[in-house]
């Protein structure tokens, strides 16, 4: 069961049901309801009627032996003086019950009734209905020769020829000239109010299983067909999964619903994953390739050294180490900046970073021009020395004669600028230059060319910064590296 309800179309399916069990029997409650109002409204308006048809007899006159009552089955009636005492009572009547009184024999001293009654004992003195009427107040007693224009209603039972029916009781107060002020009190069958409501409740308990077991079948069915979709996404997920194939793709359904959105989501988020993961393997491949040289070549002075000591590149070897501590530190920085290493919110002054940079670097090959003012950052000094260094080492090997580093506050931004007077950086070229591994100039040697990581280190440490690298050109005609990140 717990499985089951686990599936998104079995709980909609459980839901759509619910709603439409509680509306259903919401729905039934209140045509059930109105129903029995309106045929007890209907019970009432016939006894209301049968007891002043008998109330109009009585003002006429007629005597209680000549008195035209209705028929038994339909209308019992009574007929009680203003002592309690039954007068007159419909023929074949055995038992009442909600009426002025339980009696249904007439008093002896009163004239014949109009057919030949039970033979139950006269009740005691009423007026209200031992059952309880729906009214404790008569109103005002009508004058002689009257019919009170209000009755009072009451529910109860009765049995006549020995048959056994519940009703409703109207009770009319009429006044006479001889014989005093005298109740009528007439009944109306609810046999149609029950077998109307019982008709409907049976109608009711075997409709309403069947329409729930459709609501639940079309419920199942469309939400099957809704979510077909996504059992596809989840198939193709399942196989991208087990055969590690990250160019394939879900299938992306002809609709603009969520799960549409879903399959692009999908779409994107497998692309971005390829694309990172083909990322990571040329970025591999290379860090192999990069290292493959210098170890070589480290290698070979080491083994020539150790056969023939005088041959030995003392200096050689130790620019084949510094080499390969540089890539090894810069290969190190790649990976923490992939993955995802804060920057830290320390105070960095910009120009003062400048400063230092420039005071330790003593084998520039040509002249470093300041234009420093303040700008303070946040973020990591070590992270942003390292882009300063990789800007300041890019340009040291392509300017001729000057290198220019400024710094600045723009609005809302730090500015950090490095420029050179060499060739500059072609428009097609600007942005392949912050790619991994790239050297635009694949003629010159290695040993002065780098590993091609320095200007893509500098552009992730300013995108985690918040900030931006861009190259543009310098009024000296070479590349202008400019460095924008928010002030602190």
């Amino acid at each position: 069961m717990r499985r089951l309800l686990g599936s998104v179309r079995a709980r909609a399916t459980l839901g759509a049901s619910l709603v439409v069990a509680l509306a259903l029997v919401a729905a039934g409650a209140a045509v059930l309801l109105a129903l029995r109002a309106n045929l007890t409204a209907q019970a009432e308006g016939r006894a209301d009627a049968a007891a002043r048809e008998v109330a109009s007899q009585l003002v006429a006159g007629r005597a209680y032996a000549e008195l035209d009552l209705p028929e038994e089955d339909e209308n019992p009636v009574q007929v009680v003086d203003d002592r309690g005492r039954l007068v007159a009572v419909s023929d074949d009547l055995e038992r009442i019950s909600g009426t002025g009184t339980t009696a249904v024999t007439p008093v002896r001293g009163a004239a014949a009734h109009s057919g030949g009654g039970g033979h139950g004992e006269h009740g005691e003195k009423g007026g209200a209905s031992e059952n309880g009427a729906d009214g404790d107040d008569k109103g005002e007693t009508p004058e002689p020769g009257e019919i009170d224009d209000d009755a009072e209603y009451g529910s109860g039972s009765a049995t006549v020829d020995g048959d056994s029916a519940d009703y409703r009781f109207a009770a009319v107060e009429v006044s006479t000239e001889d014989r005093g002020d005298l109740t009528v009190w007439a009944g109306g069958s609810l046999a149609d109010e029950k077998s109307a409501v019982s008709t409907a409740l049976t109608s009711m308990l075997i409709g309403f299983p069947l329409l729930l077991a459709v609501v639940a079948g079309v419920t199942w069915l469309v939400t099957r067909r809704a979510l077909r979709p996504v059992a596809a996404i989840t198939a193709e997920m399942a196989a991208i999964t087990a055969s590690e194939d990250l160019a394939r793709r879900v299938p992306e359904p002809d609709t603009h619903d969520e799960i549409a959105r879903l399959a692009r989501t999908t779409n994107e988020t497998l692309t971005a994953l390829q694309t990172s993961v083909e990322r990571q393997r040329r970025f591999v491949a290379d860090a192999s390739h990069e290292l493959r040289s210098p170890i070589a070549s480290l290698r070979t002075q080491l083994e020539v050294g150790a056969a023939h000591p005088e041959l030995l590149d003392v200096d050689g070897a130790v620019e084949d180490t510094v080499r390969l501590q540089e890539l090894a530190a810069d290969l190190l920085l790649l990976a923490r900046l992939d993955a995802g290493e804060k920057p830290g919110g320390a105070r960095v002054d910009l120009a003062a970073l400048a400063g230092e940079e420039l005071s330790q670097r003593t084998r520039d090959r040509v002249e470093v021009r300041t234009e420093l003012r303040s700008a303070e950052v946040a973020g990591s000094r070590g992270q942003l020395a390292r882009v300063l260094g990789n800007l300041l080492n890019n340009a040291q090997r392509h300017a001729r004669s000057r290198v220019t580093v400024a710094t600045r506050p723009d609005g809302a931004w730090a500015v950090l600028e490095v420029s050179d007077d060499g060739t500059g950086v072609p428009p097609g070229e600007r942005e392949r230059i912050f790619e991994r591994f790239v050297r635009l100039d694949d003629a010159r040697t290695r040993d002065e060319g780098g590993a091609g990581l320095g200007l893509a280190i500098a552009r992730d440490v300013a995108a985690r910064h918040g900030g931006t690298l861009v190259v543009g050109e310098a009024p000296s005609g070479g590349a202008l590296f400019e460095l924008r990140l928010p002030r602190r």
